[in-house]
């Protein structure tokens, strides 16, 4: 994905999932077939509503506060889910530099 590119993309097996950072700062997370991302406040309010959108949970069921847990035809349009990726990157680097 060329969104990744620009952000110092790489991941890290965590938990019984793999975190997604942009340097430092983790802004996704994959569990099984789920894809989370971080999330600012208002862009997080907008993803849960959503068709399909979730809080992300972990295995055992405990929620990941900030990350949202992208719907199948989000994940499957690439122009959506670049977008949302960007948004997620972005915040990430915001966060970094606070």
């Amino acid at each position: 994905m060329r969104v990744a590119e620009r952000y110092d993309v790489r991941a890290r097996r965590m938990f019984n999932g793999m975190g997604v950072y942009s340097g430092e700062k983790m802004f996704a997370f994959l569990i099984g077939d789920d894809i989370g991302l971080k999330l600012a406040p208002t862009d997080y309010q907008e993803a849960l509503s959503l068709d399909g959108a979730d809080v992300l949970r972990t295995e055992s069921g405990e929620p990941m506060p900030q990350y949202v847990r992208m719907p199948k035809s989000v994940l499957d349009d690439e122009c959506q889910f670049a977008a949302w990726v960007e948004k997620s990157a972005e915040y990430a680097q915001m966060k970094r530099l606070e």
